[in-house]
């Protein structure tokens, strides 16, 4: 694979030492919208990291051709199951989920990351589209919660959802999109409630040059400037089982934050104050 240690700007989420380990070896992953991108990233990484791998998307084809790609760049021998599913038909993620239980027996780690988006230069009204984003972004990722953590629960396993910095700002016409977000957040702050055993983390991925992310913001490719692999070594850091990063289930979790500075300098105001969560809070 193409990662260099020096595509990332801090050394703390080095994926190499899992890589180097095969310390997923034996973890079942599934990853949500993983045929490009963002999701192909983290799919990518956890298969580099031993992981057996079930990749979701709505189509075979290009799953299929993200497994190859994954199966030619992994320098181990990993199990890569690819699913087709679109995260809005709750049958379909029923039977995924369904599917990879029966053949693996057990879920240790789930990625929400498929979503969808418009670009923001208009004002959006009250039309299908905008609520196409509303049923992609927050029902595919409710979904795929409702359906994964009872197994996550059983194996005390880590949920992630991918969000985005647009939940925490007011941006001119992304009314759908941002919406959206913030409702999933809210959504997986309730996971962390309703099923404390399992880690659920809302994580911002960075702002990174996708075709998703050129479709939203035309002209503003000069602030695309992380990397996938940003997004990617975050996701094994906060899933490897350690427990180093546990207490930040239910929060907002950024890939551009240096995870030892924030553990070091904010764990304790972010624990006892409880932050990082949406809310009002008046002092």
């Amino acid at each position: 694979m193409s990662f260099k240690i020096k595509d990332l700007p801090v050394t703390a989420i080095s994926p190499e030492p899992y890589f180097s380990g095969c310390s997923f070896r034996g973890k079942i992953v599934v990853v949500v919208g993983a045929s490009k991108g963002i999701g192909y990233s983290i799919a990518s990484f956890y298969a580099l990291a031993g992981a057996t791998l079930v990749i979701v998307s709505r189509s075979q084809k290009t799953l299929d051709e993200a497994r190859d790609r994954i199966l030619s760049e992994s320098c181990t021998s990993c199990d890569v199951l690819a699913l087709a599913a679109d995260t809005v038909d709750t049958k379909a993620i029923e039977e995924v989920i369904k599917k990879v239980v029966e053949k693996y027996g057990r879920l240790d780690v789930v990625v929400a990351n498929s979503g969808a988006s418009s670009p923001w230069t208009k004002r959006n009204k009250i039309r299908n589209d905008w609520w196409k984003l509303m049923e992609v972004n927050l029902r595919g990722t409710y979904n795929v919660a409702h359906y994964a953590l009872p197994h996550l629960t059983k194996s005390k396993g880590y949920f992630i959802a991918v969000t985005s910095m647009a939940a925490q700002i007011n941006v001119p016409f992304a009314s759908a999109y941002a919406v959206s977000k913030v409702a999933s957040l809210g959504s997986d702050a309730s996971n962390h409630t309703e099923h404390p055993e399992v880690k659920s983390f809302s994580l911002h991925p960075g702002s990174i040059k996708t075709e998703g992310a050129l479709g939203v913001m035309p002209g503003m490719e000069s602030i695309l400037i992380d990397t996938l692999q940003l997004p990617a070594a975050t996701a094994l850091k906060l899933t490897d089982g350690s427990g180093r990063f546990d207490w930040l289930s239910g929060r907002f979790v950024s890939a551009n934050w240096d995870l030892e500075e924030v553990e070091r300098d904010w764990k304790k105001d972010i624990v006892n104050k409880d932050f990082l969560k949406t809310r009002f809070t008046v002092e």
